[in-house]
């Protein structure tokens, strides 16, 4: 077994200064200390020499110190790019259009966001009907000068009276719940703190709601130590936060976390129980008619997923993957829940089921096919009625409400398609346009197709390909390639503002829809998890290789990106192929493979990734982690790496130390350089100045790296 902390020699090494070229000039990077520390893993020692780096800059005089110097070589260099300025100036006009969500409908009144263009935050209204004028509910843009406080989710009482709202500061994922009286726009004294990863659920009386919180932190660790012991309580609208009911927990197992839902009759309290990122659940469920009854385990594994999607009164309807790697619903009756009685109510088919609403007595499908988005209706018994007609190739989202609804609403984008939001008539199947964005492009001018390529064993795999029209094949053409590939999720065509001004500097953007995402089910999501993760890695290097020898672009023009385990992604390609790429983007990634579960929920990144713990696991990290893979006297690509001091997912610490190793590894003139924004998360919630100013130091780096000719 590894020991922790074998050996730490706290005395300095050496400090290096690692020289890189700047702009044609010789410059200096921060000089970045190395220590002499070792971790023993089942026998082998492995150097961390930057393990001071983990530390929390906020708490660290010297991690600090070290960031300071980092943002002011990275900023100097960027601000130096006589280009960015233009590429600023062109994002705010595109970004400068109204942007609304789907409405949905709660408590009897309808609500959506609205986003006038340049807001940092959007607003959320509400309406009595839809011919009303909107109303204001939550204007988040008023709760701090710079825009860094977000609304971090919301909860409506079933009678209309309340809405539980949570605030998140600088990007953090801990949220502070509380209580607003949506006729009135006043907030209750209610305030709940330490929320991660949930959400509250609402009795139908509209006294209360379950929801899950964690232990207070220790002081100065909340941004860094690992969250574990969730508890369920419900709390009483109106009380202190101390008063409220502990409803489960479960001492003994510390990684349990607990989702409540309560059915929409109201008679049932539904807990998920989950303990990692896999999509393997437990549930149990509480009879809320019988004060004294106990929770009951509907299903006591942790084998498969079971997403609950609604009830008729004890049937329960499911979303399940057991026996069907693209998932299928089923139904099971509690009063007699063995599987053996289970029903079928949709069977898998060959298209992934990523999500299922049931809402006016009719079960609405999203299904990915090849991954683009296809919606079916079906009855309650069922069988096929009709598809949802979407616009073309691209993502459709929304499809909520209960099932005494006959309308509900959905989203519908894609790489060069502004969003569009839709009206739907659950009775007769007719979609009406309620809005499209207006954005300062020629949607005709671009070019969206498919294609499909062969990975290193034999796999075949799609990536989307997006560009101006009429565009040279002569391997010219500065490209972009992103993608994900893993945790089970998809990346679908969607739209965004700043890939359509890289589109429109010329540029070709690449989607590979690579092995351990959500694209063709669990099995393919598996075939690049633990052992296999390999296969994702080589299913990107593939991908880079067909657009090469296509005549897309050529290695010094192509660049890849990626975040979180996409940051991992660019950073473990890059250490394995340096001379593949023209430059490199990993934001906020998973750089340091056997201590990523040390830290906030990195331990249930284990359910991807396996653990430094197990041996051969070990064995498969050491060999791809990126921190551990950098290798002195390398040419590596030009690199601008990006993370935020507020990351609490993947703690900066994983960028930190992999940027001073990249650094002190280059032996070529390409900039290695380390962007850290401040006040700022792993991307949600992030005001829209600060996107701005982010994608223009990322298309200004790529401009200079892969010498587009613009102006």
């Amino acid at each position: 077994m590894r020991t922790k902390f074998q050996h730490l020699t706290v005395a300095l090494v050496a400090v290096f200064v690692t020289a890189g070229t700047l702009l044609g000039q010789q410059t200096t990077y921060p000089a970045t200390k190395r220590v002499d520390h070792y971790d023993n893993y089942h026998g082998e020692q492995v150097h961390d020499p930057y393990r001071w780096l983990e530390d929390d800059a906020r708490e660290s005089e010297a991690v600090a110190e070290w960031v300071e110097a980092q943002n002011k070589v990275t900023f100097g260099y960027l601000e130096s790019i006589p280009q960015r300025a233009a590429i600023k100036q062109r994002l705010t006009e595109l970004w400068n259009y109204e942007r609304y969500s789907a409405p949905f409908k709660a408590g009897g009144r309808y609500y959506f966001t609205k986003n006038d263009g340049l807001q940092n935050q959007s607003v959320v209204y509400m309406m009595e009907t839809l011919a009303d004028e909107p109303a204001v509910l939550f204007d988040p843009n008023t709760w701090s000068e710079d825009g860094t406080v977000a609304l971090g989710g919301m909860a409506f009482s079933d009678d209309g009276k309340y809405v539980a709202y949570a605030i998140s500061e600088g990007g953090s994922d801990w949220r502070a719940w509380h209580v607003r009286h949506i006729a009135s726009g006043e907030d209750l004294s209610d305030e709940l703190k330490w929320i991660k990863f949930a959400s509250p659920a609402w009795t139908n009386d509209g006294r209360g709601f379950f929801y899950s919180r964690y232990n207070e932190p220790r002081e100065g660790a909340a941004f860094h130590d690992i969250n574990e012991l969730q508890k369920l309580y419900y709390h009483r609208v109106g009380t202190p936060q101390t008063d409220d009911v502990l409803v489960y927990q479960r001492l003994d197992e510390p990684k349990w976390g607990f989702g409540p839902q309560v059915t929409e009759d109201g008679r049932y309290l539904v807990i998920t129980i989950w303990k990692g990122t896999g999509d393997k659940y437990r549930v149990m469920y509480k009879d809320l008619n019988e004060p004294y009854g106990m929770l009951i385990d509907l299903i006591d594994t942790f084998e498969s997923e079971y997403t609950f999607l609604g009830n008729e009164g004890p049937v329960f309807y499911f979303r399940t993957d057991r026996d069907a790697s693209r998932r299928r619903v089923i139904a099971i009756d509690i009063r007699k829940p063995q599987p053996a009685n289970w029903r079928e109510i949709i069977a898998e088919s060959d298209d992934t089921l990523r999500a299922v609403s049931l809402v006016g007595n009719l079960f609405v499908a999203s299904y990915l096919h090849d991954a683009k988005t296809a919606v079916r209706v079906f009855d309650m018994n069922g069988e096929h009625l009709r598809d949802v007609q979407l616009p073309g190739i691209g993502s459709a989202g929304g499809f909520g409400g209960k099932r005494s609804d006959t309308e509900t609403f959905y989203s519908f984008s894609s790489f060069a398609t502004p969003p569009s939001i839709y009206h739907y008539d659950l009775l007769t199947g007719e979609s009406t346009l309620l809005n499209r964005a207006q954005v300062d492009m020629d949607t005709s001018a671009y070019l969206t197709k498919q294609v499909f390529y062969f990975s290193k064993d034999g796999t075949r795999v799609p990536m989307f390909i997006t560009h101006k029209k009429g565009i040279t094949l002569d391997g010219s053409n500065p490209t972009l390639l992103y993608a994900y590939g893993g945790f089970n999720i998809p990346i679908t065509p969607r739209f965004s503002i700043t890939r359509l001004a890289w589109m429109e500097m010329g540029g070709v953007y690449a989607v590979a829809n690579l092995r351990g995402g959500g694209e063709y089910g669990e099995d393919w999501h598996q075939a690049g998890a633990k052992l296999n993760k390999q296969n994702v890695f080589d299913d990107f290097i593939a991908a880079a290789e067909w657009l090469i020898d296509n005549d897309y672009t050529s290695r010094d023009k192509l660049a890849i990106q990626g975040g979180s385990n996409g940051g991992l992604l660019v950073g473990a390609c890059m250490t394995q192929r340096p001379e593949l790429f023209g430059a490199c983007l990993p934001a906020v990634g998973v750089m340091d493979m056997l201590r990523f579960d040390k830290f906030t929920i990195g331990w249930a990144w284990v359910d991807d990734y396996g653990s430094s713990d197990d041996p051969e696991q070990f064995k498969a990290l050491r060999a791809y982690s990126p921190y551990h893979n950098l290798t002195p006297s390398t040419v590596y690509p030009p690199t601008l790496i990006t993370t935020a001091d507020f990351d609490d997912r993947v703690v900066p610490g994983h960028s930190f130390k992999f940027a001073a190793a990249l650094q002190y590894a280059q032996a070529g003139d390409a900039p290695v350089l380390i962007r850290i924004e401040t006040r700022a998360g792993h991307g949600g919630g992030k005001p829209t100045t600060k996107r701005i100013e982010e994608a223009a130091d990322l298309w200004a780096f790529l401009v200079k790296s892969l010498d587009m000719d613009v102006d």
